[in-house]
């Protein structure tokens, strides 16, 4: 039996401290917060949409970074095993639209009762209110041992790599607890009013892991186009949206979208967001010269109408005109948005209002068209890390074994979850990843 510390009472911390104790270690879990799963209380607006039930393969194309180093993670706990795991609990859930899972209830707390139960009943210790400042290791000596503790861990099979073995943690308070393993599970940087300040990052990064910089993800758009506040609160839904970094479309897909006094979000744009890229947007260096950088402009183009081609909306808009050819042009659109959507659409147009239907020409009505398949916002950045659902970047995954999640560097360290380089598009995909690499380290301590 080994005394294992999870560091992170989120979905991933308490998975893992839970795989580990039903392999009878002793496993104590540390939070910082108040309570446990905390992050959680607040996903899927409350509901917490726990993961989605898709194919295995459509799960893998929903990561968006590194999605091979999941393979053994997800197969070892996959969807369906996260669905049995908390219906078997006594929380039973549900499927809606996209495939995504929610508890019956439509309450996050009901996830976060059946894992605190299953904690209690395996006889995981949890404390709340202690942070962790950081990970104590031991070094071996240049001969590969320092002691009987290192020969007994050699004997149990534990791995050496750089000679460097945890032997437990310090809290902030400076008090110093004993680990055969200890398990990292404290998230990123999204939503840090949830705790999510980068500890685990630092401390990671303290044993000689490499940090991939952190950006927000599945966060909302800020936009140019100052017309968007003027539509504030309006949802549309089925549009498309492509996303383009430069000449480059980065992502293309469908779904609900909300515009904002910022710009816009829904579930659709946060999806496009993690394909956005700070980075790409600096570009490289001009040729020939030192100092200066090439900016890539990034383009979000909006299709209010994509079940019809160009053609077909065209034609759509001469039977309308056709109808209505002694009215004014404002007035003869209004069936083809909302309310508060047509004076921005007829301002895109470049058509006079005033203008009667039949005197527009076809050439103006055919570029009308064109417009309402092709609204372009240029995104200006994101909202940043305290509207971001997930963290892009963290600990990078080649200093990680896939088959186990224990870190290369220091035997006996495991890290999970949000922490590490890994995330995904909305609907359940990322708390997968926490559920899926939390339990793998949990399983996987000696």
């Amino acid at each position: 039996m080994s005394r294992v510390i999870v560091i992170g009472g989120g979905a991933a911390g308490m998975m893992a401290a839970a795989a580990a104790a039903q392999k009878g270690h002793q496993v104590l879990l540390l939070e910082k917060n108040e309570k446990l799963g905390k992050k959680i209380y607040i996903t899927g607006k409350g509901r917490c949409n726990l993961t989605n039930a898709c194919d295995t393969q459509e799960l893998f194309d929903s990561v968006v970074s590194n999605p091979r180093f999941l393979y053994s993670a997800i197969y070892g706990f996959d969807n369906g095993a996260v669905q049995e795991f908390f219906e078997k609990r006594g929380c039973p859930l549900k499927v809606e639209r996209g495939n995504r899972v929610f508890p019956v209830s439509d309450h996050s707390s009901d996830i976060i009762r059946t894992l605190a139960k299953e904690l209690e009943r395996l006889g995981v210790t949890v404390r709340l209110h202690t942070s962790v400042k950081e990970i104590l290791v031991q070094e071996a000596d240049a001969h590969g041992g320092d002691g009987q503790e290192i020969d007994e861990q050699k004997a149990s099979g534990r791995n050496w790599p750089s000679g460097r073995a945890v032997r437990g943690v310090r809290l902030l308070s400076g008090e110093e607890l004993p680990a055969d393993a200890v398990i990292l599970c404290s998230g990123g940087l999204s939503y840090p009013a949830t705790g999510s300040t980068g500890d685990g990052h630092r401390m990671a990064q303290k044993l000689g892991h490499t940090l991939v910089p952190c950006e927000p993800s599945l966060v909302p758009f800020t936009v140019e186009e100052d017309w968007c506040k003027s539509l504030q609160g309006l949802a549309l839904k089925n549009v498309s949206a492509a996303l383009f970094l430069g000449k480059k479309k980065v992502y293309e897909g469908f779904g609900e979208m909300l515009f904002t006094h910022f710009g816009v979000s829904g579930p659709l744009i946060l999806s496009a967001s993690s394909y956005y890229r700070t980075g790409v947007m600096k570009g490289g260096k001009k040729k020939g010269k030192t100092d200066e950088t090439e900016k890539v402009d990034a383009v979000l183009k909006l299709d209010l109408k994509p079940a019809l081609s160009e053609e077909q909306l065209d034609r759509r808009l001469l039977r309308d005109f056709e109808e209505a050819k002694n009215r004014q042009f404002r007035n003869a659109v209004d069936g083809l948005f909302p309310a508060r959507l047509t004076p921005v659409m007829i301002a895109l147009s470049g058509i006079d209002p005033e203008k009667r239907v039949h005197d527009i020409t076809r050439q103006e009505r055919q570029e009308f068209a064109a417009r309402i398949k092709n609204v372009e916002l240029h995104v200006t950045g994101t909202r940043g890390f305290p509207e971001a659902i997930i963290t892009r970047g963290g600990v990078s995954v080649r200093e990680v074994n896939p088959s186990t999640m224990e870190s290369r560097l220091v035997s006996g360290l495991y890290l999970a979850g949000e922490l590490l380089d890994l995330d995904a598009l909305t609907g359940g995909f990322n708390l997968q990843i926490a559920w899926s690499t939390g339990h793998l380290a949990g399983e996987s301590v000696p």
